[in-house]
């Protein structure tokens, strides 16, 4: 499989590129653009990397003040946007403007406002935030209310307090108060893809200020219907918690005298890579609600445990139903999780309550 590097920052991309500046500013040397950036180094950089130096490469090849810069890619970005040819790979438009830009608010706002439609500026905005704390939120809160709904997510993604792979906005670890002024004004937009960042926003709220995001989930849910999935999704890590107030949310009862019986994994010694199933049945003594998951306790590389919860149903049960069910789980390495020979534990729970336990060994 070729690496996202290649797929996204590749001699393609940057002679199409190099091409289109061409067009847009008759004294680019494309040739010069192109040598700076497929240097020596260029095979040996990494993703990031590789966004930061084609960036780097345009500022120094278009030889300009950052507001003449700007003049010239804003064209080629809209064309882009109205051509459908955006990809991944314009990441470098908004961080153009993150490492050139941050001195020049007004030409740096809207270039970001415009630049987000090719690929997101939620990066690039937060040294704006950081730098112009007040400004910035102002000009976010007016976001919210943009008639674009990549702008509308843009005012989401940009202040999450914890946004993956992003500089962190410490700030709003501690005080979230500036970053739900959006949120509400967000929590029912038309666009999924935007309630999607809402939902992660009030999740990477709830990391550091768990009673506000709890406290606003419920007064959403209750007085905005609409939310439910929203707020279900914020909750994620709540509702696998077994918290209860999450639980009570959703009309899942903290306690249930549901049992989990002949619960089984098979087959019970794999070597890495293998898979096993994981079969069980639920005896249901009340109509309720219930929410199955299953819980594998990793082994990790000096001896301990890492929890990992995945679900398997949530719904309605009658009373006095038995159901079986088998999951088909993987043992296999990913970039995110590395996996180690030892007794995995096993166990199933009933609305976040450990009911049965099993292992497996993993050689």
């Amino acid at each position: 499989m070729q690496a996202l590097k290649d797929q996204f920052f590749s001699k393609a991309y940057v002679t199409t590129l190099a091409s289109d500046v061409k067009h847009a500013a008759a004294d680019f040397d494309t040739k010069d653009f192109v040598r700076r950036v497929l240097d020596r180094s260029w095979k040996a950089r990494e993703l990031k990397d590789r966004m930061h130096h084609v960036a780097d490469c345009l500022h120094a090849t278009l030889s300009r003040d950052y507001k003449a810069c700007i003049k010239i890619l804003t064209p080629i970005v809209q064309r882009r946007i109205r051509e459908n040819t955006n990809s991944f790979g314009d990441m470098i438009f908004p961080d153009f403007v993150e490492r050139f830009g941050v001195e020049d608010f007004k030409t740096s706002v809207k270039a970001l406002e415009i630049f987000t439609a090719a690929c997101s500026s939620e990066f690039a905005v937060r040294p704006f935030i950081v730098r112009y704390p007040h400004e910035m939120m102002q000009v976010m809160l007016e976001w919210s209310r943009h008639k674009s709904e990549h702008v509308r997510r843009l005012a989401s993604e940009g202040c999450r307090p914890r946004l993956p792979w992003a500089m962190a906005l410490p700030e709003f670890k501690k005080d979230p108060r500036p970053v739900l002024k959006i949120l509400e004004n967000l929590k029912s937009d038309s666009s999924e893809y935007v309630r999607r960042s809402v939902a992660n926003n009030l999740n990477d709220i709830s990391k550091d200020n768990l009673e506000i995001a709890l406290t606003t989930a419920e007064r959403w849910k209750k007085d905005f219907p609409e939310t439910g999935d929203l707020v279900r999704h914020a909750l994620r890590n709540e509702l696998k918690k077994g918290n209860p107030r999450a639980l009570k949310l959703f009309a899942l009862a903290t306690k249930t005298k549901t049992q989990i019986q002949e619960l089984k994994v098979l087959p019970a010694k794999i070597k890495i890579g293998e898979a096993v199933r994981i079969q069980f049945s639920a005896v249901v003594a009340t109509a309720e609600r219930l929410r199955l998951e299953y819980w594998v306790f990793f082994v990790k590389a000096g001896g301990g445990t890492s929890k990992k919860v995945f679900q398997i149903a949530e719904r309605e049960f009658e009373k006095g139903s038995r159901h079986s069910f088998s999951k088909k789980h993987r043992f296999q390495n990913f970039t995110t999780r590395k996996h180690y020979a030892g007794e995995h534990r096993i166990v199933v729970a009933v609305n976040g309550e450990q009911k049965a336990e099993t292992q497996v060994m993993l050689r």
